[in-house]
Parts: C-alpha cells; sequence; structure tokens
C-alpha cells in the first residue's frame, strides 16, 4: 500500500515537472514573438528619460522600428511573406491613427517632423508591432485552426469590427453586437499549438480575449512612456479606464482574422 501510494506520489510529481517545463517553454516561444513589441516598449521607456540629439523623440523612435524591422528580416526572424502582412498592418494602423486623432480620441503632443496630420509615423509599428507577434507566434508554435469558418463569413465580419472604429464616431456604436457576432461564429473553432511535440489546444474565442487584455496592460505601460495621450492623461498620467479592453479585443480579432486569412490563402495557393 505505502510503495502505491509512494509510486502515485513520483507520477504526480513526474507531472508537475513535465507541466513546468512546459509552460517554461511556452513562455520562452511567447517571449521570442514579442521581440519587435519589447523593443518598442524599451524604446518608448529610454527616450523617455535619456535626452536625444539632432532629432526629437518621435523621430527617433520611428528610426529605431525602422531599423529593427530591417534587422528582424534581414537576421531571418521574419520572412519575406510576414514583412508583407506586417507591412498591411502599419497601413491599417496609420490609418485607424489618422482617423481617431482627427476626431479627438488621443493625441501625439510631442513634436517630430515624421508626423502627418498630428500622427507620428512610428505609431503604425504599434499596430504592426501585433503582427509581428501574431506571425511570429504562428510560426514557432505550429499553429493550426480548428472548425475555422468560411471565408465568406470572417472577411465581412473583420471589415465590419475595423469599420466600426470609424463609423461609431457618427452612428451607433455595434461592438457589444459584433462581439457577441465573434461568439456565436467562432463558438465551434478552437487554434491548436505544438510544444516541444506536444499539442495543445485554446478556444479561440478564449485566445482573443487572453491577447486583448495583455494589450490593454501594454497600452498602459505605453501612455505612461507617453507613447500616446488620452484627453483624461492631459494633466497627469491615469490608468486606461476598463472600458478600452473590448476596442483592443476587436482590434486583436481584426488582426488575428486578417492573418488566419493569409495564411489559409497561402495554404490553400501552395
Amino acid at each position: 500500500m505505502i510503495n502505491k501510494i509512494g509510486t502515485l506520489n513520483m507520477k504526480r510529481k513526474g507531472k508537475i515537472v513535465i507541466a513546468l517545463q512546459q509552460l517554461i517553454r511556452f513562455g520562452w516561444q511567447q517571449a521570442m514573438s514579442c521581440l519587435f513589441p519589447v523593443v518598442i516598449f524599451a524604446s518608448l521607456a529610454l527616450t523617455q528619460v535619456i535626452p536625444l540629439p539632432f532629432l526629437p523623440r518621435y523621430d527617433w523612435l520611428l528610426l529605431i522600428c525602422l531599423l529593427m524591422q530591417w534587422w528582424m528580416v534581414y537576421s531571418g526572424l521574419e520572412t519575406k511573406d510576414e514583412l508583407k502582412v506586417i507591412t498591411l498592418f502599419h497601413v491599417i494602423g496609420l490609418a485607424l491613427e489618422l482617423f481617431k486623432v482627427h476626431m479627438g480620441s488621443w493625441s501625439y503632443p510631442e513634436e517630430g517632423y515624421a508626423k502627418i496630420l498630428g500622427v507620428p509615423l512610428y505609431s503604425g509599428f504599434m499596430y504592426a508591432s501585433v503582427a509581428s507577434y501574431l506571425c511570429q507566434a504562428w510560426r514557432r508554435l505550429e499553429v493550426e485552426l480548428v472548425r475555422w469558418p468560411s471565408f465568406l463569413i470572417v472577411v465581412p465580419l473583420a471589415a465590419a469590427i475595423y469599420l466600426n472604429f470609424f463609423t461609431h464616431h457618427y452612428w451607433f456604436d455595434i461592438r457589444w453586437v459584433l462581439s457577441g457576432l465573434v461568439i456565436i461564429v467562432f463558438w465551434k473553432s478552437w487554434v491548436i499549438y505544438e510544444i516541444n511535440g506536444t499539442q495543445y489546444r485554446m478556444p479561440i474565442v478564449f485566445s482573443f480575449t487572453l491577447i486583448g487584455f495583455f494589450i490593454w496592460v501594454a497600452e498602459n505601460i505605453a501612455t505612461f512612456f507617453g507613447a500616446w495621450e488620452y484627453p483624461n492623461q492631459a494633466d497627469a498620467w491615469s490608468i486606461v479606464h476598463l472600458g478600452k479592453v473590448s476596442s483592443w479585443l476587436l482590434l486583436v480579432i481584426v488582426s488575428f482574422l486578417i492573418v488566419a486569412t493569409l495564411k489559409q490563402v497561402k495554404k490553400i495557393s501552395n
């Protein structure tokens, strides 16, 4: 009886050790996938406290982002196909920034040469870094999609979510309707990922929520270091309203849907 209990305890300890090892491997792959966002946050922090010569801070941030993007491709950490996806996100993000700054949703109060209508060009890289993370994690974790809905559903849904960021200033904000549609459309969808030869799976809706929450955390860090400024942060920094999680959740969904759709298209074409 004692031997059986001892054997069971050993098995449990063995499972715990294996689980911890897998968690560490997963964390490492996630960290490697976040290289671009980490460089952006580190640059925001350093340029906030270190005086920089010759150029305004926003322009230095743009140069750092461009250099980082070049190095990612040159070193092989990103492929040329992934660069195309990231460039697309840069354009999409910059278009959203131009509109939101024009509407007074937030602002970039510092000076800069590389600014268009009050928006510094480095801001597009913050959206591009989300795409970089998704592409990196997709490849490193060998992500596969299970029960992925038809393109005829996914593409219009992604377009509607993105357009709502613009139209809600003039019409009804239908973010909660869109969130409900996402739950309905992806209720049976799963993402399968691999760690050290072992496959795991997670509901896609849950993965959307996790990524959206952590981007909201990142947003608080970014605004603290002056990446941009909300109206209520003009006098002093304050935590970004928790309601912004829903905005980031929808933006993550758009990002994921675009990357997933492009991956599916490439898979079919091959």
